[in-house]
């Protein structure tokens, strides 16, 4: 093609409008912006302010070259001096934009190319916002995907007509992705940058696991049950607070469901490396905090309320379940609760004090204990 030809273009709006199913005025702007940009690449020159307008009916197009009006002109590209100016526009003044109008007809052949490269990307720019617009809505919910390719740093997922792709941060570690097969993905935000639109999907974050729990456990639709906090490492391990709004209900057998059948059914998409705890939130921030560190049992906790810290008691058996894995254990009761948690051993003498006394049943634990260790 040596040359564009504007009547052509003209024609061309209409059918690129059906083919791509965009708006004509959509279509119209990408033209004209591909117009302005042939224009200067045989004409002008590379910082100038062009515009373009394509006349639709007769098939003619005018380019408008912005420049300043100044006393002293600097760059002819940009600048006009007061005296040019004035045959253009009689009462014009220093510090006024004037506009130049020139008639188009055709392009060089190298113009012809970087109107066409511009009219491609912005068309497929387009054609992505609008294909996204549909995917606002769905923003916060879980849908089935297609993964389309695996990349270092990102896989890309098809979900019918739009691709998105699921960021380092939103995998699940130790996860593999293979071409082809369906996973369910959280639709996280529509990210807007230079490159234009981009979908953002996690399986690594909190709401997925949430998501999938609403669909197992009915009673969180109901309202019988309700999850209060969730604290997560993807691939490694979930904690949940639960709690229930109806007496006599068990929050956690709820989620865990007979046999455990509701919980395994979210590690089966998860994967069986990913734990999950289900504990019981409570009102009283000592016992969550408590609950919160399960599966390690808890002597005595010391919250500081001014700094959000709480330093947690345990016997020197249960200091490391209690930390966890690389500090994995205290690192998520931590989030889950909301305190900063310090994991101190508790004296192996018990203080008389009656705070430390908490029933009967732990006295004679500590006396058995003390017995057997000397």
């Amino acid at each position: 093609m040596e040359e564009i030809n504007i009547k052509q273009l003209t024609l061309a709006v209409r059918t690129i409008a059906e083919e791509k199913n965009l708006p004509e005025e959509t279509v119209l702007s990408v033209i004209e912006q591909a117009i302005a940009a042939a224009w200067r690449r045989d004409n002008g020159e590379r910082d100038q302010e062009v515009r373009s307008e394509l006349n639709v009916n007769d098939g003619t197009a005018n380019v408008f070259v912005s420049r300043e009006v100044v006393e002293e002109v600097g760059s002819d590209a940009v600048e006009i001096s007061l005296a040019d100016a004035k045959k253009i526009k009689k009462d014009v003044v220093i510090g006024d934009v004037i506009e130049e109008k020139h008639e188009v007809t055709s392009f060089g052949r190298v113009a012809a190319q970087t109107a066409k490269q511009v009219v491609l990307q912005r068309l497929r720019e387009a054609e992505r916002e609008v294909v996204l617009e549909e995917y606002e809505d769905k923003i916060g919910t879980v849908v089935n995907g297609t993964v389309q390719r695996v990349e270092p740093r990102v896989i890309r997922v098809e979900l019918g007509k739009a691709t998105g792709i699921i960021p380092q941060s939103e995998q699940i570690q130790g996860e593999f992705y293979n071409v082809g097969s369906r996973i369910k993905v959280f639709i996280k935000d529509i990210e807007r940058d230079n490159r234009g639109p981009q979908l953002i999907l996690s399986r690594g974050n909190e709401q997925f696991v949430e998501y999938l729990f609403r669909q197992e456990v009915p009673e969180l639709e109901t309202g019988a049950v309700e999850i209060k906090a969730i604290a997560r490492e993807a691939g490694r391990r979930t904690k949940l607070a639960v709690a229930s709004t109806v007496p006599g209900v068990d929050p956690v057998g709820t989620f865990v469901g007979g046999h455990g059948t509701r919980v395994q059914a979210v590690m089966n998409e998860i994967g069986d490396q990913e734990k999950i705890d289900i504990i019981t939130y409570d009102e009283n921030n000592e016992q969550f905090i408590k609950n919160a560190l399960s599966p390690a049992e808890v002597a005595k906790v010391v919250i500081n309320e001014a700094d959000k810290r709480a330093t947690v008691y345990v016997n020197e058996d249960q200091q490391s379940i209690a930390i966890g894995r690389a500090g994995q254990n205290v690192r998520l009761a931590s989030r889950l609760t909301g305190y900063e948690l310090d994991i101190e051993q508790a004296a192996a003498t018990k203080p008389a004090a009656p705070a430390a006394k908490k029933n009967i049943e732990d006295d004679l634990l500590s006396a058995v204990e003390e017995s057997s260790a000397e």
